[in-house]
C-alpha cells in the first residue's frame, strides 16, 4: 500500500505539472485542428484516383477520415514524449535525486512517472476524438472502449520512449531537438498521411513506391499502432488486425525495460 501511495503521488504530480503547462494544452488543441480541419479538408480532393474515367478514392474513405486515427497518434506522440522532459527538470533541480533515495523501488518511481505521462497523452488523444463528428467518423461504444485501450498502450510505450531519450539527453534544448528528430520520422513513415494499397502485393507495392520507403513503413512499429486505431474507428486495416495490439504490448515492455535500465543507473 505504501508503494501504491508513492506511485499515486508521483502520478498526481505529473498531472498537476501538465495542467499548469498552458503551452502543452494549446499544442494539444491546435495540432488536431490544423491536421483535421485544415490539412484534412484541404487535401481531401486530391486523395483519389481515376480508373477508366471514373473517379474513386484510393481507400474507401475520404482523406479526412483516413488521417483521423493518425492525428490521434500524432497528438499522443508529442504529448507522451514531451512529458518525459520532467525527468530532465527533476534532475536539474534535485527532485529526482531525493525521490531515488526514498525507500520506493526505482521501478515504482518510473512507473508512476510513465503512468502520469500516459494519462496526459490519453487526454490529448481524447481531444482529437471530440472532432470525430467534423471528420464524419462514427463509432460504437465498443469501438470507443477498444480505442481507449489502444491509446493507453500507445501512450505508455511512447512515454517510456521519451524517458529513454531524456536519460540520454542532459539539456532541455537538446531534448526538444532530439525528440522532434524521433517523432516526425516515426509519424511520416507510419503510413499515416498516405496509404499502402492493401490490395497490392509487396512486389506491386514497390513498383509504385520506392523499396526503401516500403521497408521503412513496414519496419516502423507506429505503422501498426495507427493501423490498429484505423481498424477500431474506421473498420479498415492495411495489415493483420492482431499485429497492432501485439506490437503495442511489445513496445510497452521493451521501452519500459530500457527506461528502467537507465533509471537504475541514475
Amino acid at each position: 500500500m505504501g508503494y501504491l501511495s508513492g506511485i499515486y503521488a508521483i502520478w498526481l504530480r505529473e498531472l498537476k505539472r501538465a495542467v499548469r503547462d498552458r503551452g502543452q494544452l494549446v499544442g494539444g488543441v491546435s495540432r488536431p485542428l490544423l491536421w483535421v480541419l485544415i490539412m484534412g479538408i484541404g487535401l481531401n480532393p486530391y486523395f483519389r484516383g481515376e480508373v477508366y474515367g471514373e473517379v474513386r478514392f484510393v481507400v474507401p474513405f475520404t482523406y479526412l477520415q483516413f488521417i483521423f486515427p493518425a492525428v490521434i497518434a500524432l497528438n499522443m506522440m508529442y504529448t507522451s514524449v514531451q512529458s518525459a522532459v520532467s525527468v530532465i527538470w527533476d534532475r536539474e533541480f534535485g527532485f529526482l535525486r531525493e525521490v531515488l533515495v526514498s525507500p520506493m523501488p526505482r521501478a515504482a518511481v518510473l512507473f508512476g512517472k510513465i503512468l502520469g505521462g500516459t494519462t496526459v497523452a490519453l487526454f490529448h488523444g481524447i481531444l482529437v476524438l471530440v472532432l470525430a463528428r467534423f471528420a464524419d467518423v462514427t463509432f460504437s461504444p465498443t469501438a470507443w472502449l477498444k480505442g481507449l485501450g489502444l491509446m493507453i498502450l500507445l501512450g505508455f510505450a511512447l512515454t517510456s520512449l521519451g524517458v529513454v531519450i531524456a536519460n540520454r539527453v542532459r539539456t532541455f534544448e537538446g531534448f526538444g531537438v532530439f525528440s522532434n528528430a524521433v517523432i516526425l520520422p516515426l509519424y511520416f513513415t507510419s503510413s499515416s498521411i498516405f496509404p499502402l494499397d492493401p490490395s497490392l502485393t509487396r512486389a506491386q507495392t514497390v513498383v509504385i513506391y520506392p523499396d526503401w520507403l516500403v521497408f521503412l513503413i513496414q519496419a516502423n512499429p507506429i505503422t501498426y499502432a495507427v493501423d490498429a486505431l484505423r481498424g477500431v474507428f474506421l473498420d479498415f486495416n492495411q495489415f493483420h488486425p492482431l499485429w497492432g495490439p501485439l506490437l503495442l504490448l511489445a513496445m510497452c515492455l521493451v521501452f519500459f525495460l530500457a527506461a528502467l535500465r537507465d533509471f537504475r543507473r541514475a
